[in-house]
């Protein structure tokens, strides 16, 4: 039997994970939980990642009060972000948060050094302005002291590591969504940097997926996936390539798993990324504006006195199946509304019902992933057969229904729990319970319930 625990961190909120294997299975059990903090300090926005690691012990400390043996530990977080380490070893302040508006307006003043599309060519990665690249140019022409004094710079689920082991990594899935890694060699172009005068010496080499870090209390701690979505990905259940993923929840990331990464005009123009997957894998996927168009419409309707649960909203959505109003999900307009109810309304004709701004979402969903779906299909080096649903949203039977008759083929719905299922995969594949990705996705299959969906 072995046991390993997944810190599962997202950016409102993190839990930990334990997994036990035996006997070819293996069963999960949420054992902690814990809020991702943010705090202000000055105007600007900072992760607390010291209270994260103190969350860490915390649980650490109660699994082994109750006689827990852990096999190993690994971290996955969101991407992007990163920390400073002072020559010491000591942690220089505390990073900044992808939420901070500090680099609103940076990538033009990186543009006007290497154009946008030079840039997308060089790297692969959608450009965000939030992207590790542009917050290093941020905080390189301001001149930011912990910047200036780093000896060293670990995106955050290896700075969390650092924080266990007191060794340094740099794990490939997670430096992937900096903007700044060369696809070509997987390890970051210190040649671009150097256009833009950002320092290249705290950059650390970039390791693979399943290399050990270090120890704690003599537990191995292992660099997994470490970005969240390369986690989940690791845990779709697929029996063969010929797959997409969708992996579903506030946001939707729709893609495929390829070998090289995919970096031409019309990936540019249809705004695709390439980021890291396991065994050097790239992940070329498009985000999508997922289940947000419900949550703000639902904070709407709360205001209103009308607290709608989540198997009421399904209710009326099926009682409106047939109401033709559409949007675009990914319409600008619906990323951050005052209004989202009367926003979707000015779109399909004021006098409609909750029910029919419901039904409008989920069918919208359904076919924005059609649009998607046909755009990978023109890109994918085989024939997508079967799209797997994982994440919160795959819980939803009825958008995975219309889905699947929206695209075509069959969808294939969970787990739920895919990132921290992926996370705990990768520990059982460092330790040699599972030989590669597919043997991984076998066991997930045979373990796990998910459910089909035919057209």
């Amino acid at each position: 039997m072995n046991n390993f625990l997944a810190f599962d961190c997202g950016a409102t909120s993190g839990r930990a994970v334990l997994a036990t294997f035996e006997d070819g299975a293996f069963r999960t059990e949420e054992v902690y939980r814990f809020p991702s903090e943010m705090v202000e300090r000055g105007g600007r926005l900072y992760w607390d990642v010291r209270a994260m690691y103190r969350h860490f012990v915390v649980c650490l400390d109660a699994l082994e009060a109750k006689g827990v043996r852990l096999d190993s530990i690994g971290i996955d977080t969101w991407g992007v972000d990163f920390g400073c380490i002072g020559a010491d070893g000591s942690l220089l302040g505390l990073p900044r948060c992808y939420r901070d508006p500090y680099t609103v307006g940076v990538p033009e003043q990186v543009f006007a050094r290497i154009p946008r599309a030079q840039l997308y060519a060089r790297t692969g990665i959608q450009l965000m302005n939030f992207n590790t690249i542009f917050q290093l140019y941020a905080q390189t022409e301001s001149g930011d002291e912990a910047l200036w004094k780093a000896s060293s710079i670990l995106f955050m689920p290896d700075l969390l590591s650092y924080m266990l082991t007191g060794n340094k990594v740099c794990e490939y899935t997670d430096a992937s969504t900096s903007g700044m890694m060369d696809q070509s060699t997987r390890q970051f172009n210190k040649e671009l940097l150097e256009e833009l005068g950002i320092r290249t010496d705290f950059l650390i080499p970039i390791v693979q997926p399943g290399t050990k870090v270090g120890e704690y209390k003599g537990i191995p701690v292992i660099a997994v996936a470490g970005h969240d979505t390369a986690s989940a990905i690791a845990a779709v259940p697929a029996a063969d390539e010929h797959f997409a993923y969708l992996s579903s929840g506030t946001w939707s990331l729709m893609g495929i798993e390829v070998p090289e990464p995919i970096i031409n005009e019309e990936s540019a123009r249809l705004n695709f990324t390439n980021e890291g997957g396991i065994e050097g894998t790239t992940r070329f996927l498009k985000n999508i504006t997922g289940m947000w168009l419900l949550e703000q419409c639902r904070k709407v309707w709360k205001a209103q006195g009308k607290d709608y649960s989540y198997p009421e909203l399904v209710a009326m959505a099926q009682s409106e199946a047939s109401f033709p109003g559409r949007i675009n999900p990914d319409d600008p307009r619906f990323a951050a509304p005052e209004n989202m109810v009367q926003e979707i309304a000015d779109q399909v004709g004021n006098d409609v019902s909750d029910a029919q701004i419901v039904s409008c979402i989920y069918h919208s969903l359904a076919d924005r992933y059609k649009e998607v779906l046909d755009m990978l299909q023109r890109f994918a080096p085989f024939k997508i057969e079967k799209l797997h649903i994982i994440g919160g949203g795959s819980a939803n039977d009825l958008l995975n229904q219309w889905t699947a008759d929206s695209i075509g083929i069959p969808v294939v719905a969970g787990p739920t729990e895919a990132t921290a299922i992926g996370n705990v995969m990768m520990q059982a594949k460092a330790a040699g319970l599972v030989k590669d990705r597919w043997e991984m996705r076998r066991m997930i299959a045979q373990t796990v319930k998910v459910k089909t969906f035919i057209p």
